[in-house]
């Protein structure tokens, strides 16, 4: 070996002690670091159960949505005349009764609290149209498209012009 070479490996084996000690500010630096990240780990954790025991709480609000609408279409298709009330004591069967369904609950009604329901049969009845407000278009309708056919028909200026003072009306 050269003295050059035997420099180097010397001068290598100096500084392999050395390089195993970490510097001072190095350290303090890493230390630093890893406090931060285990601060951020744990916001994070609480973040993660605080979005979980939302979550459950949506999850127990949806199923309790999804039974009321159903004890609602029950009740609706077994012709209930008190919506509310029978909403409000079968929601409370519901609930205390974990096992019973939403057409059990209405059967157990229609058997204990009769006056709830409609005396003619299990469907609701359907209300015809009132006389209140008319169909705007209903009458007109006809008037407009008779001025239309004339005016394309007939192909004359004044036909098409009283077609469109007609259709000014409604438009």
């Amino acid at each position: 070996m050269s003295q050059i070479d035997t420099e180097v490996n010397g001068s290598e084996e100096q500084e392999q002690p050395s390089g195993k000690l970490v510097d001072v500010s190095e350290a303090i630096r890493y230390r630093k670091r890893a406090q931060i990240a285990e601060q951020k780990k744990t916001v994070l954790e609480q973040t993660l159960a605080e979005r979980q025991a939302e979550v459950e709480r949506l999850n127990k609000n949806l199923s309790q949505m999804t039974v009321e609408r159903q004890l609602i279409e029950k009740l609706v298709s077994a012709g209930v005349r008190d919506l509310e009330a029978a909403v409000i004591i079968g929601r409370s069967r519901l609930e205390g009764d974990t096992k019973a369904t939403a057409a059990d609950v209405v059967e157990q009604l229609r058997k204990e609290k009769s006056y709830l329901f409609s005396d003619g049969g299990a469907a609701a009845a359907v209300s015809t149209k009132t006389n209140g407000v008319k169909d705007r278009l209903s009458g007109a309708t006809g008037t407009l498209e008779r001025a239309a056919k004339k005016a394309a028909n007939s192909g004359s200026r004044a036909d098409l012009q009283e077609y469109l003072r007609v259709r000014r009306n409604f438009v």
